[in-house]
C-alpha cells in the first residue's frame, strides 16, 4: 500500500466525504484530536496541577511550528486565526507609510491597514495572475510595506515569494500563509519574509482555534500595541506597577494559553513534518494537475492559472454556483461554491478518485 493510501486512514472524514475543501478547511487527522483530548482528559482529572507542563509542551510546539517555516522559536506568536495575526502585525508597521498589495487580496489582508487609515495601493492581476514584477520598486506605487497572500483565496494564483523577497529592497514583506501552508513550502530566511500569519485550520489540518505569526527580530524590536500578565519577564513576580517585556514574539500572546488548540497545531505540524514538506506539495501540485487536465477534457473552463502560478486549487466556471455545489453535496462531493464558479481543492490526503468523481458529478450537473 502506498505512503497516501496510509496516510488516509488517519482522516477518518475521507471514508464519510469526497472532501475537496481545504480551502475553506481540512479535516483533522488523528493525532490532532489525540492531542486535544489529552489535554482535556489531564484538566478533567487533575485541573491545574499540569500547569508547568503544559507550558513546557507549548514551547516545543512553538520550536516545532518554528522548524517548519525555518524561523527561530522566539520569532513566533500563537493566534486564534489569520486576522489576529495580521493585526498584530499591522500594529508594528502602520507607521511606516503606504502598502502595496494586489486586487485579489482576502479581505483580511488589506482592510486592518485601511482601517488604520494606512493607505493600500492594490496592483491589478493580468489573466488572473499577479507576477512579482508588478511589485517592483521602479513601476509599482512607492510603499513602505508590500502585503499579499502565498496563495490567492479567489483563484488559486500562486505568488513566488522568493521573487518578492529578492525585489522587495528595503520594503518590509507580509505574507499571508492561510491558503498555502501545509500544501506548499514556506522559507522566511529564503524569501526574506518580514513577517507572516497563518490560520491552522485549512491546508495546516490544525482545526480552529490556533494559528501562528512570525516576527522577525528587526520587527520584535519594536514595542507591541498590546501586552497581558504573562508578557513580562518575571510575570510571577505580579508586579503591577513595573514590567519588562520578554524580548520574543510571545509577549503578543495575551493572558492564559488555549492550550488544546495549540497542542492541536502541534501535532499537526509534527504530522506533515513527518511526511516532509517537499513530499506533501509534490503530492498536492500532482493532484491538482490531473484535476485540471480532467476538467478541461470534460470541456469545462477552468478560472486558475497553471504552471509556476498551480497551488492546490482550482476555481472551475460553473451556470448557478449554490445550486452546482448543493448538487455535489448531495453526491457527497465537498467543494466551496464561489461567485464565478466552485472552488476545488486537493490536499495531500486526496486522491485520483476523489477527483474523478467531483468530475464526474460536475458531468451530471450539465455545466
Amino acid at each position: 500500500m502506498s505512503l497516501w493510501a496510509e496516510v488516509r486512514k488517519d482522516f477518518p472524514a475521507l471514508s464519510r466525504h469526497v472532501y475537496l475543501n481545504a480551502a475553506a478547511a481540512s479535516p483533522t487527522p488523528r493525532p490532532v484530536r489525540e492531542a486535544v483530548c489529552g489535554f482535556y482528559r489531564e484538566m478533567e482529572e487533575d485541573g491545574d496541577d499540569h500547569w508547568d507542563e503544559w507550558l513546557a509542551r507549548r514551547e516545543q510546539v512553538r520550536a516545532a511550528v518554528a522548524r517548519f517555516i525555518n524561523a527561530e522559536p522566539d520569532e513566533i506568536a500563537f493566534t486564534p486565526n489569520t486576522s489576529a495575526g495580521i493585526n498584530l502585525i499591522v500594529d508594528l508597521l502602520e507607521q511606516d507609510g503606504d502598502v502595496l498589495s494586489n486586487e485579489l487580496e482576502f479581505p483580511t489582508v488589506t482592510l486592518p491597514w485601511i482601517h488604520r487609515g494606512v493607505r493600500v495601493h492594490f496592483v491589478p492581476a493580468r489573466d488572473g495572475i499577479v507576477p512579482p514584477t508588478a511589485f517592483a520598486e521602479e513601476t509599482a506605487p512607492g510603499a513602505a510595506t508590500i502585503a499579499i497572500s502565498h496563495v490567492q483565496f479567489s483563484n488559486g494564483c500562486r505568488l513566488d515569494l522568493d521573487a518578492l523577497g529578492a525585489i522587495k529592497g528595503e520594503r518590509r514583506l507580509v505574507v499571508c500563509g492561510s491558503q498555502s501552508l501545509g500544501a506548499l513550502p514556506v522559507d522566511v530566511r529564503t524569501s526574506r519574509i518580514d513577517a507572516f500569519a497563518t490560520a491552522g485550520h485549512k491546508w495546516l489540518c490544525a482545526g480552529y482555534g490556533a494559528g501562528f505569526a512570525y516576527l522577525s527580530r528587526g520587527l520584535l524590536r519594536r514595542p507591541p500595541r498590546e501586552m497581558g500578565w504573562l508578557s513580562v519577564e518575571d510575570p510571577y513576580a505580579f508586579d503591577n506597577r513595573r514590567y519588562k517585556l520578554v524580548p520574543a514574539a510571545r509577549r503578543s500572546e495575551l493572558g492564559c494559553p488555549p492550550f488544546g488548540p495549540i497542542f492541536g497545531l502541534g501535532a499537526a505540524v509534527e504530522y506533515m513534518a513527518g511526511l516532509g514538506a517537499a513530499a506533501i506539495a509534490a503530492r498536492v501540485l500532482a493532484l491538482n494537475a490531473y484535476l485540471t487536465d480532467r476538467l478541461q477534457q470534460a470541456g469545462l473552463r477552468v478560472l486558475s492559472p497553471a504552471g509556476a502560478h498551480r497551488s492546490g486549487q482550482t476555481l472551475v466556471a460553473v451556470a448557478d454556483p449554490p445550486r452546482a455545489a448543493l448538487f455535489l453535496r448531495a453526491r457527497g462531493v465537498l467543494v466551496t461554491e464561489k461567485p464565478q464558479g466552485l472552488r476545488i481543492a486537493t490536499h495531500f490526503y486526496n486522491r485520483e478518485e476523489d477527483v474523478d468523481a467531483c468530475v464526474g458529478a460536475l458531468r451530471a450537473y450539465g455545466v
